[in-house]
């Protein structure tokens, strides 16, 4: 018993006032193991009926607390083995502020991305338009989150743009969402028969709902045209830029076979000739 002891009792670091011993290592691993054992059983009970989702969003936020916990553990069990944790803060205190500054975004990121996962600003399968780039979300982490756009390049975001700018998540309320397409026509063009070959494309179209109904207004008289914006609803926001193309298809093809005449912009030019 006292050879352990002995052995337990000897220093391996004693320098500026902190006095570091083979148990002082010896009691903070054991220390350490035991938080690990009794944080997994209270993550187990915790995540035990939760949703798969609910569960994700759980272990993402706790493994950020582990880190807390663990950090508190380790001063306690030092400060309790006699190891003057104060005079070895005070020797680091030109690193730690250095760390920290170099380590400011960082900690904004992860403290909104706690928010995020609280609150569910975003969630798996969202989409959101930031920065003018639309996205959907396949995974929200502490730090960042990633999001997929229309032509399949992934979008890292760090989590601190969801708090300090703009944010348009189009399907949070619903994933029905409401989408437009505007169109022209000449001047003396029947607007009713305009109105029906619009409703008609729109109906044919197997992306977007029938109930909402798609409607048709008649938005203004322009300078060079009757402007009609389509109004549709549909399921798939994500891809919205195709579906938009294949209705502009379809629009300029049936305004052809009905001789309707879709105008440009025109300008008269008066040239006045003075006489010498």
């Amino acid at each position: 018993m006292e050879s352990i002891n002995s052995v337990l009792s000897k220093v391996i670091y004693n320098q500026h006032g902190i006095k570091v011993t083979i148990g002082t290592i010896v009691f903070l691993i054991i220390t350490l193991l035991a938080t690990q054992l009794i944080l997994r059983m209270v993550r187990i009970l915790a995540t035990k009926r939760l949703e798969r989702e609910d569960k994700n969003r759980f272990k993402t936020v706790f493994t950020f607390l582990k880190y807390i916990i663990f950090s508190v553990v380790i001063v306690t069990t030092l400060d309790a083995t006699g190891v003057k944790v104060t005079a070895l803060l005070a020797a680091s205190t030109a690193l730690f502020v250095g760390i920290g500054l170099g380590m400011q975004k960082l900690f904004q990121d992860i403290i909104s991305g706690i928010f995020i996962l609280i609150d569910k600003t975003v969630t798996v399968d969202d989409i959101i338009e930031i920065d003018k780039k639309v996205g959907k979300i396949t995974e929200v982490s502490l730090r960042t989150t990633k999001a997929i756009t229309n032509d399949e390049k992934v979008l890292v975001i760090p989590n601190h743009k969801f708090l300090n700018e703009i944010l348009f998540n189009w399907t949070q309320n619903d994933k029905l969402t409401r989408e437009f397409v505007d169109v022209g026509v000449a001047y003396g063009t029947d607007i009713d028969f305009v109105k029906a070959l619009l409703l008609g494309i729109a109906v044919q179209e197997a992306a977007i709902l029938s109930h909402p109904e798609p409607n048709v207004f008649f938005e203004d008289f322009g300078d060079n045209a009757l402007k009609f914006r389509l109004h549709f609803y549909i399921e798939d926001s994500f891809h919205v830029p195709l579906i938009k193309s294949q209705l502009r298809y379809k629009i300029y093809n049936t305004f052809q076979e009905n001789n309707i005449q879709i105008p440009f912009p025109q300008r008269d030019v008066h040239i006045i000739q003075k006489s010498e």
